[in-house]
């Protein structure tokens, strides 16, 4: 039997520190085996990615980590989210259904095939998805269990101009876009990231993507588990859309331990 690696790593923090910094969008990896279900040529592919992907965020939770007083727990997604995206329902409750980005993406950012009609999603789910979501399950217990908490702080990014399969583009698109959970997202938490981000520019809240992810396990039921969803404009920190990192990396880093050691 062919032994799959984890797709993702659990990056041990400070065994007293409640916070999980959990990142499930900066990589580009695509496995061969995978990459040959996507019809898209590799140019093609590639400009995907420079879309799709939330670049260098490995990166700005890496630096925000070192810069925290007390070192949070990293739970790092290491494929892209072309694979399997591990924060969408994996069901009929996932609205992403509707431009193709369930939990395995059929239809790209610009809304063209990505996977042939009828793709059988269910053994790129069983693969990864499962997997991911239970070890994720387990890094919130282990908080549970050490600290009587935890804190889940999502670090993703989103382009400047809205994107074709955005269902909200409507909105406002500030610097630091904070999305919360109306069960899980504490005012104080909030009030903490407000406060943190504030030299970072202007903050916003669920505009233009809202929610947190909680391992459904505890979704809804427990209050110990906190979340914020912390999206950050890449034109303040990177060259759009797939481009190198600039000067704003660290100052967001910078804002991002500052959180950190808020919570």
């Amino acid at each position: 039997m062919t032994v799959v690696p984890p797709s993702f790593d659990l990056l041990p923090g400070d065994p007293a520190s409640p916070v999980i910094l959990h990142v499930p969008h900066s990589a580009r990896e695509i496995p061969a085996d995978v990459r040959s279900g996507i019809v898209l040529d590799d140019a093609a592919l590639e400009h995907e990615l420079d879309h799709i992907t939330d670049a260098h965020t490995a990166s700005i939770a890496d630096a925000a980590a070192r810069a925290a007083g007390v070192t949070p727990w990293r739970f790092v997604n290491r494929l892209s989210r072309l694979v399997v995206d591990p924060e969408r329902f994996p069901d009929e409750r996932e609205e992403m259904l509707a431009v193709g980005m369930g939990a395995v993406y059929t239809r790209t950012t610009h809304k063209d095939e990505l996977r042939p009609d009828g793709f059988d999603a269910a053994p790129l789910v069983e693969r990864y998805f499962h997997p991911y979501a239970r070890a994720m399950t387990e890094a919130v217990a282990g908080r549970l269990a050490a600290t009587g908490r935890c804190v889940i702080v999502d670090v993703h990014s989103y382009p400047s101009a809205p994107l074709p399969y955005e269902l909200h583009a409507e909105g406002p698109r500030p610097g630091v876009c904070l999305g919360t959970d109306p069960f899980h997202t504490p005012p104080a938490l909030l009030a903490a990231a407000r406060e943190a981000f504030a030299p970072c520019g202007e903050t916003g809240l669920d505009s233009p993507f809202a929610g947190t992810y909680v391992p459904l396990a505890f979704y809804g039921r427990r209050a110990e588990v906190s979340a914020l969803m912390v999206e950050i404009r890449r034109d303040t920190y990177m060259t759009e859309p797939g481009g190198p990192a600039d000067e704003g990396l660290p100052r967001l880093a910078a804002a991002l331990g500052t959180l950190i050691d808020a919570v």
